[in-house]
């Protein structure tokens, strides 16, 4: 035992000279390369003189990065996420100074601009030695990471404190559809999929979104058993007067709390959970980059400390802005070259785009690894995280393209990592793979007709539209309409009808589904008020061919589907594949009808039309790559399982909706731990999971994936 005790010693100590020389070496070579950088008195020195001057700065700078790094990034967490990964780069620089300051007789000197360059290039040189070295030695490599987890993991004093039964992480691969997941697969884009897939031990599951197949449905319903009232993406509630958006942190707390409410139950992370990266909590006491949480500020809630867990390790912040500065660079010489071949769909991809993509693929991938990384090497029992990589580019380039693709590549090698941190974790891991819906390719709308949904229904109700719109085929046939309805000139500036005195539609757009609401109404209007009011709007919008069918409430038949040429439905009588919703598939009638039923469903409800040729949609935003509506591959997400865990529904059924996956998941949860983990979780105070204090974790000496992080 003491023996061993020694040779862990030998080892660690062997290391520690190993990646002190590397940096040795590294600073005394860039002072030959950089002007401004000098190790040695102006008299000169003696390769000898200079190698130990470089070697005491190397050791300082060292030091200050253990000791004063850390402390110095804490203070930072409230500094935004995309700054804060700027700001810590240049503080990293300022640690080389003053480390040059601590050599005896002040023989180093460097320029602040040259530091910032030296820090950076001495921190990933030491970083990857340091990690390569554990890796080659697996034991090392264990006790190293697990030492790591350790000394974040509260109330666990060692590897046995574990309990023997598996823990379980949930990774969301945001916006991949089963069609590409399985694509991918195939074609051996992803290989640690296709692995899983082809060696037998993987079960691939589709499943069916509800109406709103987007995120904040998604998710919530997955992670806390309820997403009714969930109608779109955002939507406006008549009693507040607010717009509510499930991206928004105030919007994703308030929806939170709703389900808690109405479940009684904390979610589906209650017990000894995790969430990353995530809209939502589930309940989890360890929360990092969580939007629900993220309205809250004070010492218990620190909204950024996912960020200060990864940027920490000075190494991780340039590696991270050395692969944030070159994704901006390959988005924009995708987006110059798609412009250039005049490739079709295509949406503006200029402005903030580029950061916000770099932001989504490197810096939201890398901390969320990072996180789930000392998840697992602590034992947490249940962690639920999600990339949203995928899903942001896809919006911008199509679901299939070139650029999508090389984003799955790059996920797959994340996969692939927690894989390997899995075997050393001190219980075993099942990792299911799950998503919360796919995407729908197609132009949109604006760009096949010339105006916007919005454009659309003011021209329905006779108010003024932007010239553009009214030269446009769409917008002279719906002023026609109005013309026609109302028996007389539709007048600039007024509403149709009723001389402006009502107050405007408020029209929002949630991918392919569209809705549209009159604030001055308190309750949802009725096809007979809205017809009332603004009698050529419903047949505008229903007979329009990037249209595919509208919902409204009707005094009559309580809800009607309205389609082209007259058709009319009542919501009761609904089928699939029949009238407007033909073309939609299995459980369109049902998405319908359950949506009909929740209180802040908009008075009028679009979706676009949709072509079961080509899969296609139309959406009314910028998006050539959408969902939130029904149509296509948008509806149909994936849930990929290890065999261990029982199948998710009976041979021959089908697997509808978040709350079912719900469900499901938490099945798997009672396998893995017993009854610890009810079918149905104590009922949680509403706020209790929006103050749990983060679990902050530095995960310098875990592998990271190289191969996408260089310029």
């Amino acid at each position: 035992m003491a023996g061993g005790r020694w040779r862990r010693a030998a080892s660690q100590g062997w290391r520690s000279l190993t990646v002190w020389a590397a940096s040795t070496l590294t600073m005394m070579i860039l002072a030959g390369l950089l002007p401004d950088f000098q190790l040695q008195s102006d008299d000169g020195d003696s390769l000898t003189r200079v190698a130990l001057t470089a070697a005491s700065a190397a050791g300082a700078f060292a030091v200050l990065s253990a000791l004063v790094w850390p402390l110095l990034v804490r203070a930072l967490l409230l500094v935004p996420a995309l700054v804060l990964g700027l700001v810590v780069f240049f503080l990293n620089g300022a640690l080389l100074l003053f480390a040059l300051k601590l050599v005896p007789e002040n023989r180093g000197e460097v320029g602040p601009e040259t530091a910032v360059v030296v820090a950076a290039v001495m921190s990933a040189v030491a970083s990857a030695t340091g990690g390569a070295l554990a890796v080659r030695d697996d034991d090392a490599y264990r006790r190293r990471l697990y030492r790591l987890a350790a000394r974040r993991r509260r109330g666990a004093d060692e590897a046995g404190a574990c309990p023997p039964t598996p823990g379980t992480l949930f990774l969301q691969l945001d916006g991949v559809g089963h069609e590409v997941l399985s694509r991918m697969a195939r074609d051996d884009v992803m290989p640690t999929v296709g692995g899983w897939l082809r060696d037998g031990g993987h079960r691939l599951t589709p499943w069916r979104t509800d109406w709103s197949s987007q995120t904040g449905a998604s998710q919530l319903g997955i992670l806390h058993g309820s997403n009714e009232d969930i109608p779109a993406f955002r939507w406006y509630e008549k009693e507040t007067g607010e717009i509510q958006v499930s991206n928004r942190p105030t919007s994703a707390a308030e929806l939170q709390r709703r389900a808690i409410e109405r479940t009684g139950d904390g979610g589906l992370l209650t017990v000894d959970g995790a969430s990353r990266g995530n809209l939502f909590s589930g309940g989890a006491e360890q929360v990092a980059l969580v939007l629900s949480v993220a309205a809250r500020r004070g010492k218990e809630n620190r909204s950024r400390a996912g960020y200060f867990a990864y940027f920490s390790d000075p190494a991780n912040a340039v590696r991270t802005a050395l692969s944030f500065f070159a994704e901006v660079g390959r988005e924009i010489g995708q987006s110059t070259h798609a412009l250039i071949r005049e490739r079709r769909p295509r949406v503006s991809r200029g402005g903030l785009y580029p950061f916000i993509r770099a932001f989504a693929t490197v810096v939201e991938r890398d901390v969320v690894v990072a996180a789930v990384i000392g998840d697992m090497l602590a034992g947490r029992s249940a962690v639920y995280a999600d990339l949203v990589a995928y899903d942001e580019v896809a919006h911008h380039s199509g679901p299939f393209s070139r650029d999508a693709v090389k984003v799955l590549e790059r996920l797959d090698r994340s996969l692939a990592l927690l894989v390997k941190v899995a075997e050393h974790a001190p219980r075993p891991y099942r990792i299911v793979l799950l998503s919360d819906h796919g995407q729908s390719p197609g132009e949109t709308f604006r760009a096949r007709y010339g105006l916007t949904l919005q454009d659309l229904v003011r021209a329905g109700c006779g108010l003024p539209v932007p010239r553009r719109a009214r030269r446009t085929r769409s917008g002279a046939e719906a002023r026609s309409a109005v013309r026609a309805a109302l028996h007389r000139p539709v007048e600039e500036g007024t509403g149709a009808g009723h001389g402006g005195k009502h107050s405007e539609p408020v029209v929002l757009a949630s991918g392919n589904l569209g809705l549209v609401s009159f604030p001055d109404v308190p309750h949802r209007m009725t096809k007979e008020e809205i017809d009332a009011r603004h009698p050529a709007l419903l047949a505008t919008l229903a007979n329009h061919p990037g249209v595919g069918f509208l919902l409204v409430r009707s005094e009559e038949h309580d809800g009607l589907v309205l389609g082209a040429q007259g058709a009319e439905v009542p919501v009761a009588e609904l089928a699939d594949g029949q009238g407007p919703l033909a073309d939609f598939g299995p459980g369109a009638a049902d998405a319908v009808r359950r949506t009909h039923s929740f209180p802040h469903t908009a008075d009028v409800m679009v979706n676009s039309m949709y072509d079961p040729v080509d899969g296609e949609v139309l959406a009314f935003e910028e998006q050539i790559g959408s969902h939130g509506g029904l149509g296509g591959a948008q509806s149909r997400p994936f849930l990929l399982s290890p065999l261990t865990l029982s199948a998710p529904v009976a041979d021959g059924a089908e697997l509808v909706g978040a709350e079912q996956v719900h469900h499901v998941l938490r099945r798997w949860l009672r396998e893995g731990h017993g009854p610890q983990v009810p079918l149905t979780a104590p009922p949680a105070a509403a706020d209790d999971s929006l103050h749990r204090d983060p679990d902050p974790a530095s995960f310098a000496a875990a592998p990271h994936d190289t191969q996408d992080k260089t310029v």
